[in-house]
């Protein structure tokens, strides 16, 4: 009998207008960004159109971009035109208990799963990074501490292999320099490849600055020291850019990640530190300088002057587009803070997450998030990963705020016109 009266006690469906205009204010989704959304929707739906008529790559890859917006905003529709509908039956005097029951069932239950659904439609309107589907490269230097902070370089190098290990992304050393000296944990530089597709988008959130407190195992006094590591994620393209999407193509020299041979300085040299006499008689090392920008990459890693080289290319190529990246994000910062009064973007230099030993305590200091289980985080366990994710959250509810800012700025220009 329920089952009945829920089929058939749905009211007629009210006007569009009325609809559009009492929709927002129960979902907490803004005006703007659902204009964006709508606007992204019929764009969608016309290349939809056209692909129906021919295929064309191009209309393809654009479609497949934006459908999830358009997905996801028929599913806040319907549960927002549900709670429009549900609250008029209520309204309704000579409705009865047993519809009113169920109205009032219904009503809670879209309201709760409302949210959820305008949190998934924030996220489909966010641009997806260039470099999000790419294998990653992330380098680790010691940074101020002195020897402390090349042994908690090295912890982070294993922290960072252990999780890519348990996540099952395929980590490979690139390059390990150590210190000179009696100890091989003193970290002077790492790099690790991380081969898997979207590595990038994984990996980063740990660009920055990263500060240990702790007692160093060579204080006679029991004080706790600070020191930094600086980590750098990079994207990772192909052997051969022929492949890739032209944005992305290293190889095309209209493409904005080329790189002119020619602006690059090679220098052949003979590896240094231990590794035998192979590695300290023949000129296996190479060092190249982007002479534009000054950026130096050395490799010695492998006994192979071949290898040396692809694997600095590999890096190099990685830093200018790294770098490239971040300056036309910086012009996007510029464009946005007239309309946000100021813009929060941590980049490389900044200091970005604590990890204090002797409070057992790892906080990031973008999302806020305290975990009180420093060797959960360490380990590259669950831990680590609650980090991160709070920080992909940050990062996302940063671009909303960023994108509406935007939107409203632009219609404010066109209201002025």
């Amino acid at each position: 009998m329920l089952q009945c009266a829920r089929l058939f006690w749905r009211p007629a469906r009210l006007g569009r207008n009325v609809f559009l205009r009492t929709a927002h204010t129960d979902s907490g989704l803004s005006p703007v960004l659902l204009t964006r959304a709508r606007l992204l929707a019929a764009e969608h739906a016309k290349l939809s159109d056209k692909l129906a008529e021919a295929f064309d790559a191009k209309v393809a890859k654009r479609a497949g971009e934006i459908a999830p917006v358009s997905a996801v905003l028929k599913e806040w529709d319907s549960a927002n035109e549900s709670i429009v509908e549900l609250k008029s039956l209520l309204e309704q005097p000579d409705t009865d208990e047993e519809l009113r029951s169920l109205a009032i069932e219904d009503l809670e239950s879209s309201r709760e799963a409302l949210p959820t659904i305008s949190d998934r439609l924030k996220k489909a309107l966010i641009p997806r990074h260039p470099f999000a589907d790419l294998p990653c490269l992330v380098e680790i230097r010691p940074g101020a501490g002195g020897d402390e902070a090349g042994l908690f370089a090295f912890e982070m190098l294993r922290m960072y292999m252990s999780f890519c290990s348990r996540r099952g992304l395929r980590p490979t050393i690139l390059k390990q320099d150590v210190e000179d000296g009696a100890s091989e944990d003193r970290l002077s530089e790492a790099v690790i490849e991380i081969e898997a597709d979207g590595a990038y988008d994984i990996m980063r959130t740990e660009s920055g600055v990263h500060r240990v407190q702790r007692v160093p195992a060579t204080e006679t006094k029991g004080r706790t020291h600070t020191s930094a590591v600086s980590v750098m994620v990079l994207p990772s393209f192909p052997e051969s850019g022929s492949g890739s999407d032209n944005a992305l193509n290293f190889e095309d020299p209209n493409s904005d990640y080329y790189i002119d041979p020619q602006e690059v300085r090679v220098e052949k040299m003979r590896a240094s530190g231990a590794g035998g006499q192979h590695v300290n008689k023949t000129e296996s090392a190479i060092r190249l300088t982007h002479i534009p920008t000054g950026t130096v990459v050395s490799m010695q890693d492998e006994r192979s002057q071949q290898s040396n080289r692809r694997r600095a290319w590999q890096v190099l190529r990685a830093k200018i587009a790294e770098a490239r990246q971040e300056a036309r994000e910086q012009e996007l910062v510029q464009l946005r803070r007239g309309a946000m009064g100021g813009v929060a973007r941590m980049g490389r230099g900044d200091k970005i997450r604590t990890y204090n030993y002797g409070q057992s305590r790892c906080t990031d200091h973008r999302s806020g998030t305290t975990i009180h289980n420093l060797d959960g985080v360490l380990d590259g366990g669950d831990g680590l990963e609650t980090v991160m994710e709070s920080v992909r959250t940050w990062m996302a509810d940063r671009e909303v705020e960023a994108m509406v800012a935007e939107e409203t700025l632009k219609e404010e220009k066109t209201k002025k016109k």
